[in-house]
């Protein structure tokens, strides 16, 4: 085929005109298509005809969701980032007419940074001198601008950063009211698309050796901690003999001596009063005059 011979478009099937072709990895598209495209689309000659197909699909239904939005922050100059709170998505455009110009939606959960540089650009400033040429001055002087240049680095499957100049008129001082302006535009373009939580990524499935390691240990944790319980109650219950015998049940198994009864120690079922010797008791508590019986003894 012919630098010069007619080819159709592998997007809308039309012709193709004199230097209209636009390459794709495995066919050619018109610029009529190409004007559809996303503009942070990077890699058009990389993708092949059916990965356009899907992206123009997507592009259509852009269209449809933009005439929900309603933006209720937009921050920058020139080119704009508008944000819609309630719907927590925003597009970019330098676009005053935006809807005309279908800008692609980001939701914020898809938003991994928000990135702005500050490049200083400095331009020499001249004067003429006797003979009416223009020289530096000596020594030589500066004229300075600030450019705040804003990258968003985006989970898409059509493009992964949209990059853009924050300023309009850039800011001729460093730490001027305009620098700051710009600071505080870029501190808040950060704060609001970071805002959503981001998904946590899903752990990884356990092999099937894991799987069987930890129900065995969990096994064992529980047999372990019941056999310390047990261990542990059977030694609260524990009681000596007089004959020097250890026991746990209610006689002596060496003996037969009975187990001995625990003193009884009270307080007050009434309002809590505790006896300073708590094993002996007045008759009456002195607090609130309860007579002290079996119910209060603890």
């Amino acid at each position: 085929m012919g630098l010069f011979d007619k080819k159709t478009c592998d997007i809308c099937g039309g012709e193709i005109g004199l230097l209209g072709n636009k390459k794709l990895a495995d066919g050619n598209m018109c610029k009529n298509c190409a004007r559809k495209l996303s503009p942070w689309m990077t890699d058009r000659r990389e993708s092949t005809v059916e990965e356009i197909r899907r992206h123009l699909l997507y592009r259509a239904q852009n269209v449809r969701e933009l005439a929900a939005l309603r933006p209720t922050v937009a921050i920058g100059a020139n080119t704009k980032v508008y944000i819609d709170e309630n719907a927590h998505k925003f597009f970019v455009t330098h676009l005053t007419d935006w809807r005309d110009a279908n800008p692609d939606i980001v939701d914020f959960s898809q938003v991994i940074d928000v990135q702005t540089e500050v490049t200083e650009h400095r331009t020499e400033e001249y004067h003429r001198d006797r003979e009416g040429r223009q020289v530096s001055f000596n020594p030589p002087r500066y004229r300075f601008s600030y450019e705040f240049e804003t990258t968003i680095l985006v989970d898409s499957p059509y493009f992964s950063r949209i990059h853009f100049e924050l300023t309009g008129t850039r800011p001729e001082r460093l730490g001027s009211d305009e620098y700051r302006y710009y600071e505080q535009q870029a501190d808040a373009l950060r704060a609001l698309l970071m805002s959503a939580p981001k998904a946590e990524p899903a752990p990884k499935p356990a092999t099937l050796a894991e799987t069987l390691s930890q129900a065995i240990n969990k096994v064992t944790a529980t047999a372990v901690a019941s056999a310390a319980a047990s261990q542990i109650q059977r030694g609260a219950n524990q009681w000596a003999c007089p004959c020097g015998t250890l026991n746990a049940g209610n006689f002596c198994t060496n003996c037969g001596a009975k187990r001995p009864e625990k003193p009884k120690v009270f307080r007050c079922d009434k309002c809590g009063w505790t006896p300073e010797d708590p094993k002996n008791p007045p008759r009456f508590c002195p607090n609130c005059g309860d007579p002290f019986n079996a119910s209060d003894a603890v």
